[in-house]
């Protein structure tokens, strides 16, 4: 029995020598996964394919960036029917390497004959800088009465 296809959206062409009427995308779900494409020529070749129908409108969507239009000639893909494009999670980067070992303060008073034991060295001190204020603070203006003024 043949499997219907299913509307999921579109894609309309501004430019170029294909402008026109927007562009329909029909879903074809199989028993091994789905697949999204146009059925109109020239755009039929483009097909995405996934386990999933977001998975499929993903991989159509990278398929069709590199048809070779520039992103001003088109717009969409427009997906409807709660179509939202899955896009693989990329692989986590390997974690960096471990710099090698700085030796300890145990280790350097073992090695160096007459050095304190580890315990007996006491932490570095804490030194308190004292900031400059951002604002100097000025006295408050004072009213003072001239004796001419007093006199009169």
């Amino acid at each position: 029995m043949a499997t219907l296809l299913e509307y999921v959206g579109s894609v309309h062409i501004y430019l170029g020598p294909y402008r026109g009427n927007p562009i329909a995308l029909y879903l074809k779900r199989t028993e091994t996964g789905c697949q999204i494409g146009p059925r109109a020529y020239p755009w039929n070749d483009v097909v995405g394919a996934g386990e999933t129908p977001n998975k499929a409108a993903a991989d159509f969507e990278e398929k069709w960036k590199g048809k070779g239009l520039a992103a001003d000639m088109y717009s969409g893909p427009s997906w409807e029917g709660g179509i939202k494009p899955e896009k693989p999670t990329p692989p986590k980067p390997a974690a960096p390497p471990k710099p090698a070992a700085a030796p300890t303060a145990g280790t350097l008073s073992a090695a160096v004959p007459g050095a304190p034991p580890a315990s007996s060295i006491p932490p570095p001190a804490q030194t308190a800088v004292a900031k400059p204020s951002a604002s100097p603070t000025a006295a408050p203006p004072t009213d003072s009465i001239t004796s001419s003024e007093s006199s009169s």
